[in-house]
């Protein structure tokens, strides 16, 4: 065991970590350098033979799930999922590696930073007459430190499916996009796209499979397939559901009081783009770990189009302001 460890982390949104090897959000991306003495040092060592290798085993594997499966999509979903092989990482060189995380949490020295993610987001999703409307803010943050306001939380996995991002950014990105790829394949070798539900299902069963290790994800994957549009939830446990109405961050509270107040089945695009901003903009106007601008995604049975690339949300701020005539005794 090494008396003095230096420890290696890329910190992305809200603070979450990645391994050296991660690259993506450019300048949201912090190298973190802790220096500590430390009795259980490790390290991560890694082989782009073996990783390679890994990938390309991985990907024989699931041509082979999908090909038992072509044609039976949903009535053999468990099949497949119970079958489908995750990539070899290498691990801590702990009896447990699981316990990694948990014990960086409950260390009384500087490794404990590591460990304390701070978050800060507002995401939401929410199925209506017309489809569905998915809206986020674009504020990367870890606590009071704000590093940019121009992350893009709307992942575009394909042109029917869209995943949102919450909580780090680093694992919400390699596994959407990876989950992007694993659907494109699916394509491939079967001539249609993948539902919804067997998306989302791949996602959460690989997220379960990781439970433990410190994934620090909230996502919503939505889309419109043969059976219409799905909404569904899916955090870093592998927790799964299916609804109508979401919202995911430390903004979120704040995002379904408006939507509780003002949601209806019924609403036209317009007005259903228009809750989604109100929503993200109150959000960011009473969560600090919220803000930037807003975007804003219509999910319809063609596909999905993008309506608002960026709405800054303190122009939001005065325009609603007016509306509310309370701008007189106040000046910008």
């Amino acid at each position: 065991l090494m008396e003095e460890m230096i420890f290696f982390f890329f910190q992305a949104e809200d603070g979450i970590r990645d391994f050296c090897l991660s690259r993506g959000l450019g300048d949201v991306y912090k190298r973190q350098v802790v220096s500590t003495q430390s009795t259980w040092g490790f390290e991560f060592r890694f082989n782009k033979r073996e990783v390679k290798r890994a990938t390309m085993d991985y990907v024989e594997e699931l041509n082979k799930i999908m090909r038992k499966t072509k044609g039976e999509e949903e009535e053999n979903l468990d099949l497949l999922l119970k079958e489908t092989p995750l990539i070899k990482f290498e691990w801590a060189p702990m009896r447990d590696p699981s316990m990694l995380i948990p014990q960086l949490k409950s260390a009384k020295g500087p490794e404990k930073r590591i460990a304390d993610f701070l978050r800060g987001t507002t995401t939401l999703g929410f199925r209506f007459q017309g489809g569905i409307i998915i809206a986020v803010d674009s504020r990367a943050s870890m606590g009071s430190f704000i590093s940019d306001e121009s992350v893009r939380k709307i992942l575009e996995i394909n042109s029917e499916l869209l995943g949102t991002m919450a909580g780090g950014a680093a694992d919400c990105q390699y596994w959407e996009r990876y989950l992007g790829m694993l659907c494109r394949l699916y394509h491939l070798r079967n001539g249609h796209k993948v539902s919804v539900a067997a998306a989302s299902k791949i996602l959460a069963n690989i997220l379960y499979q990781y439970r433990g290790y410190g994934l620090s994800v909230g996502t919503m994957i939505a889309g419109w397939d043969r059976n219409g549009p799905s909404l569904y939830l899916l955090d870093g446990e592998g927790l799964r559901i299916k609804g109508d109405v979401f919202s995911v961050g430390s903004g979120s509270t704040f995002a379904y009081g408006v939507l509780d107040s003002h949601y209806r089945k019924d609403l036209t695009v317009e007005e259903a783009v228009d809750l989604g901003v109100r929503a993200i903009y109150h959000a960011t106007h009473r969560d600090a770990g919220s803000g930037g601008v807003c975007r804003v995604y219509h999910i319809h049975e063609r596909g999905w189009t993008k309506i608002h690339e960026g709405l800054d949300v303190n122009a939001l701020h005065w325009k609603y302001a007016e509306e509310k005539g309370a701008t007189s005794s106040v000046s910008r």
